[in-house]
């Protein structure tokens, strides 16, 4: 096996795809869900930046996820497509700590935020008469400096203090991108304290938020079944479950991912997993929130009219 000390400055990613004509295929299938996704995200802040219609606070979480989404996939993505199309799957140890940053920075800030819209929607079905009150501008830009500022402080204490290990085994990632939990194998020392200081971390950022987005909807769909408008009732369930869809998309495979033991992780697994929530997940969100919501259909549709009118 190949040694390394710390003088080395780079790893070497396996990928995700062979370099045959199937892995060909399934690259450019990939680069089309991450050129949806890029336009989708981008369409939708542009969006929410444009229309007063839509300058209320759900919306203005919704602007924040589209732009966790696109950094999302933007910081792993085009590093694959690079390494895929030159065959050289190598990445220096400052592009791998810049990717782990923005990925760990992502998991954990999508996870509050998810967390805040579910907030958001509790007091706008079972709290209406307040909600002007209790959601105003300053505790929305207050839930959103929250979720920036926390996650990026985990993000660098993880990203400096995994990379400052030293590493003496082979330098080889089984990832398509700079995990921590790929990573911590090849250390050449004990790391199991570190792992569970991750997996503390992974329980902040995933297990209470989704505790408390459980919770929260657990009140508004008691709240939706007592509602004597039927109208009203269906817009607040098709709200809620615009929701529910995005939080079981992101949750699902992260839990699976990183809530199981380390004897019973897979790297070919978690790189398939890992897929969903890096890939997939950016590309569904905007399309599950636009065909789902006749508010932002109604705001493209006004946005558009005014530009091709600017044109004539």
């Amino acid at each position: 096996m190949e040694q390394w000390n710390q003088t080395t400055t780079g790893f070497f990613l396996l990928g995700l795809f062979p370099p045959t004509k199937t892995g060909l295929l399934l690259f450019l299938l990939v680069l089309l869900i991450f050129l949806i996704a890029f336009l989708g995200n981008s369409t939708m802040i542009l969006l929410i930046w444009l229309d007063h219609h839509l300058h209320t606070p759900m919306y203005f979480l919704l602007s924040q996820l589209s732009l966790m989404d696109l950094i999302y996939i933007c910081s792993t993505v085009p590093k694959m497509a690079v390494n895929f199309l030159s065959g050289d799957n190598s990445i220096s140890l400052v592009a791998c700590g810049f990717q782990s940053f923005h990925f760990l920075l992502i998991a954990a800030g999508e996870g509050l935020l998810l967390a805040s819209m579910a907030i958001d929607r509790y007091v706008a079905i079972c709290r209406p008469l307040h909600y002007p009150l209790l959601m105003n501008k300053r505790t929305c830009l207050l839930m959103i400096a929250v979720s920036w500022v926390i996650s990026c402080i985990n993000s660098i204490c993880h990203t400096v203090y995994a990379l400052s290990m030293p590493y003496c085994k082979s330098r080889i990632i089984n990832h398509f991108l700079c995990d921590i939990p790929a990573i911590l194998p090849l250390a050449c020392m004990d790391t199991w304290a570190y792992e569970y200081t991750v997996f503390f971390s992974i329980n902040i950022f995933l297990v209470i938020p989704f505790s408390g987005i459980m919770a929260s909807y657990g009140r508004v769909l008691y709240t939706v079944h007592h509602m004597r408008s039927t109208q009203g009732r269906k817009k607040a369930f098709t709200t809620c479950s615009t929701h529910l869809i995005v939080v079981t998309f992101y949750y699902v495979p992260f839990a699976y991912t990183y809530l199981r033991p380390p004897s019973l992780h897979f790297p070919e697994e978690d790189k398939n997993l890992a897929v969903v929530y890096t890939i997939l997940t950016p590309m569904l969100n905007p399309i599950i929130y636009s065909l789902r919501n006749k508010e932002v259909l109604g705001a493209f549709q006004r946005v558009l009219g005014r530009s091709l009118s600017q044109k004539e």
